[in-house]
């Protein structure tokens, strides 16, 4: 079974070496973005060329969004593509957020294609560090579960890993609905210009929603739809 791994932070970025730490030992290739893409949606490139850069015998930079990663991945680098995973996401992914991020749209996009996948995105608290390594092996986990779970037609998970302090409880796996709260709309304002400064961790959650869950210290997985 052949994996395709992307991201919306860019080929360089932590998670998606903590990603390609977690599938250790199954056939992947890498097709993520050359650049930082985080917050495009499912925006994808139709009017300009898009350069690929073969940087390893399964690794590939390409200069487009992670939903044109997947499109030229599974048309072009491997026709068999059986899965999707994007991320690790540096930063959570909950609720109205799938409408937002590159993360999920990746896995939409395979979707559509008829292809199963799984968003993977690490909640960050107030800036602190992220500890990628246990990234990975909660990682490990849900993939243990998840790439062997059926999945409805045109339809993937969103998954959100929990920020934990040193001694906290193991996380849980919760399965749960996403929030529809909408995120904190709050900007600065000098002159005409309007700076956004909401702040993630102060957003509405619904009891028992992925971000209640996932705010609580657990892992949240939300099935979504195309």
């Amino acid at each position: 079974m052949t994996i395709i791994l992307t991201n919306d932070d860019g080929i360089d970025a932590p998670g998606i070496k903590a990603l390609v730490q977690a599938v250790n030992g199954q056939k992947f290739i890498v097709a993520a973005p050359r650049d930082h893409q985080s917050g495009c949606g499912h925006q994808v490139t139709t009017t300009s060329p898009i350069k690929l850069q073969q940087r390893g015998e399964f690794e590939y930079a390409i200069a487009g969004t992670p939903a044109d990663c997947v499109r030229i991945a599974v048309t072009h680098l491997c026709q068999d593509t059986k899965f999707v995973l994007s991320g690790i996401n540096a930063g959570g992914n909950l609720g109205v957020d799938a409408y937002i991020s590159g993360t999920v749209a990746a896995v939409r996009e395979a979707a559509m294609h008829g292809i199963p996948g799984i968003a993977i995105s690490h909640y960050r608290k107030a800036k602190q560090n992220f500890d990628w390594e246990f990234a990975a092996k909660l990682t490990v986990e849900i993939l243990t579960d998840l790439l062997h779970r059926p999945l409805e037609p045109w339809c993937f998970w969103n998954v959100n890993l929990p920020h934990l302090q040193p001694g906290e409880p193991e996380p849980e796996i919760v399965f749960c609905q996403p929030c529809n709260k909408p995120l904190p709309v709050n900007y600065r304002i000098d002159g005409d210009d309007f700076y956004y400064v909401g702040e993630y961790g102060k957003r509405d959650r619904t009891p028992g929603s992925d971000v209640d869950v996932c705010f609580s210290g657990n892992i949240a997985v939300t099935q979504l739809r195309v």
